[in-house]
């Protein structure tokens, strides 16, 4: 893209340039000394009603772009936004201490940030966290062979939605609302153990979005196996029933030039596939010699999804056969 292009940055010493285009973060290695930095900033709109759970959801969702190139985080600034008429100081008091609970929670202090007038809530936070950058993850790095493991089951857009239209039980809100405020630092822990060299967490452009960028930054392609992908149940009924995001349907749109669907995958099942997810999981390619105890390692710290939902394969740069 040429606006990507303009704005891409100028060489600096710091950056290490062995990661993808669409990497979560950047990898800094700062001259003159051994540690590595992971650089990241995010922020997200309201998806709950809950302010408490809205806070913490967004920094969990933040900090999960270092956890996604294998590092640990460590500070951070806040970014918030509010409309002043319409949040009060007390909603906007348990926004805050959300955001800042689950940063504690992940060991990171919130050392300041920047808080504005806007028409439109939204908060998140710039995070800094250390990586060794011998063992980071990095898009580049999946080659065929490798097994693909997903840590979070699929669907959060969707519900989303469907929160938005009253549609959701509170056992099924409440699911999804845990799901989005667990940290993937148990996943992250796991992938380092058996020296994973490719993942990702599957957030804003949907599992296929997030695959298709390793792919095409390793220079292969991939095989996702639609029956073995975790998908909230509840996420599912409200696809069949056509409750999807723009978002969604954004994200489908622009991959469908990159992906083959087996004919037996409905419309409704390929939305999921690309569904805009909001603190996903961790996409891990993992060597498979390595699989099993990756898989021990993600049960045993009772991660919300350890499942096998395809493989890296050698073909086209970017492209991806989903099968039944």
């Amino acid at each position: 893209m040429q606006v990507l292009e303009n704005i891409s940055p100028f060489d600096h010493s710091w950056i290490d340039k062995n990661v993808g285009s669409m990497d979560d973060a950047a990898l800094l290695c700062p001259d003159g000394i051994d540690q590595g930095f992971v650089f990241t900033v995010d922020f997200i709109t309201p998806l709950v009603d809950d302010p408490y759970a809205y806070g913490a959801i967004a920094a969990a969702n933040s900090i999960s772009d270092v956890y996604a190139m294998g590092g640990r985080p460590q500070v951070a600034l806040s970014l918030c936004g509010f409309p002043d008429e319409l949040v009060s100081k007390e909603r906007l008091g348990e926004i805050l201490r959300g955001s800042r609970d689950k940063a504690a929670e992940a060991g990171v202090a919130i050392v300041g940030g920047h808080t504005v007038i806007d028409p439109e809530m939204k908060i998140g936070l710039c995070v800094l966290g250390t990586v060794d950058p011998e063992r980071a993850f990095r898009q580049t790095g999946a080659k065929p062979g490798d097994v693909l493991v997903l840590t979070k089951p699929i669907g959060t857009g969707i519900a989303a939605q469907g929160m938005k239209k009253d549609l959701l039980q509170p056992d099924q809100i409440e699911r999804v609302i845990h799901a989005m405020t667990s940290l993937n630092a148990d996943a992250c822990e796991a992938a380092l153990a058996v020296n994973a060299k490719s993942a990702t967490d599957v957030t804003g452009f949907g599992l296929l979005g997030h695959l298709h960028n390793i792919v095409l930054a390793s220079g292969c392609a991939a095989r996702l196996e639609h029956g073995r992908v975790p998908v909230f149940d509840f996420s599912r009924e409200l696809a069949q029933q056509g409750v999807i995001p723009g978002g969604t349907k954004r994200n489908l749109q622009f991959v469908e030039a990159h992906v083959r669907f087996a004919d037996s995958i409905d419309s409704a099942e390929r939305l999921i596939l690309a569904d805009a997810q909001t603190s996903g999981g961790l996409l891990i390619a993992c060597a498979p010699e390595r699989l099993d105890d990756l898989i021990a390692d993600l049960l045993a710290r009772d991660s919300l999804a350890a499942d096998v939902v395809g493989e890296i394969v050698a073909g086209r740069a970017g492209s991806i056969d989903v099968v039944a």
